[in-house]
């Protein structure tokens, strides 16, 4: 039975992408600026640039911020395509009852993956979190990225 899921046209798998992509990449980024407003929105931006620049990105001012901005909504976008798909080939991830646990799992494999693989292989000059930082990270992925991308998969992709 296939829970009256087809397989979506190309079209809307990459819009499907790119609405969970903006959406959860807008949270994420509005709450990582939230809370480190004492240091900035140029700061936590530089930080993510840093991924790719080293130590270098912060001395170079808002063209640095600017790549972080735009290497940060890259990421997310992958991590976007990668969800699209797995919805895709699992459609229950994304059923009436599922999608919510569903998109709340889906943050917790982003933030171990981006924590302890994806930052620890850049250039970012990041230590290891501690438990504070783990607790915040894993609720801000749960809630701006997890719940946002399937909500968004859900709506565009669950009712097939």
């Amino acid at each position: 039975m296939t829970d009256g899921f087809t397989t979506p046209g190309t079209r809307l798998l990459a819009r499907t992408a790119l609405y969970a992509g903006l959406l959860a990449g807008t949270l994420d980024i509005g709450a990582a600026i939230f809370q480190t407003l004492a240091k900035g929105p140029q700061w936590l931006l530089q930080v993510v640039a840093s991924g790719w620049l080293g130590t270098a990105a912060f001395d170079g001012g808002w063209p640095a911020a600017w790549i972080g901005l735009a290497s940060h909504f890259g990421i997310m976008l992958v991590i976007a395509v990668i969800w699209v798909v797995l919805c895709v080939r699992i459609p229950t991830l994304i059923g009436p009852r599922a999608w919510p646990l569903s998109g709340l799992v889906w943050g917790v494999a982003v933030w171990i993956v981006m924590t302890y693989a994806v930052v620890p292989l850049s250039q970012a000059p990041l230590h290891a979190p501690g438990t504070s930082a783990i607790v915040k990270g894993l609720l801000t992925h749960m809630i701006a990225i997890g719940l946002p991308m399937a909500f968004v998969a859900r709506r565009m992709l669950g009712r097939r």
